[in-house]
């Protein structure tokens, strides 16, 4: 089956997500495999969002964040709860938008090229059962609409991964 999944250009920020979520519900409609559906919905991540130089996932495996399904350059394998900007959005079960990551406590440099970064959690039952990792090299690429859109990702696949 072919996929050409594409973000209409110009669109403001409300709806290339809602366009993204609805592609991350179309190609992961049906499918049980999570690692899967992980994949591509870090492809259409790095898709739909200019600017990124990593999109994918970190998933709990046993108290701790294990890197999952992405598309950039090789990353941190394993990250402690609490530790950086992915180990404190699984900490605390929020949104964590970083502008700077050089000004983030703890910050773990998995890519210097990184600047900001947005990481969303995803939950099931309540539960923080991943972390959607967004890297950008410029600053402040991320905004509120972007942690909303995330968020509404995350949500929407959280019970398909």
């Amino acid at each position: 089956m072919m996929y050409d999944f594409a973000p209409a250009p110009g669109q403001p920020k409300p709806a290339l997500y809602r366009d993204l979520v609805e592609a991350a519900l179309a190609i992961t409609a049906g499918e049980p495999d999570a690692v899967a559906n992980m994949a591509n919905c870090a492809a259409l991540l790095a898709a739909y969002l200019p600017d990124c130089n990593w999109t994918g996932f970190y998933r709990m495996v046993g108290g701790e964040l294990v890197l999952g399904p992405f598309a950039g350059r090789p990353a941190c394998i394993r990250i402690a709860l609490g530790q950086g900007v992915c180990g404190a959005a699984a900490a605390s079960g929020k949104t964590q938008l970083v502008p700077d990551v050089h000004a983030f406590p703890g910050h773990i440099a998995c890519d210097a090229a990184s600047r900001s970064e947005l990481v969303v959690p995803v939950k099931r039952a309540g539960a923080v059962i991943a972390v959607i990792d967004l890297d950008s090299p410029l600053l402040a690429r991320f905004d509120a609409d972007d942690a909303a859109g995330v968020e509404a990702l995350a949500a929407a696949i959280a019970e398909r991964i």
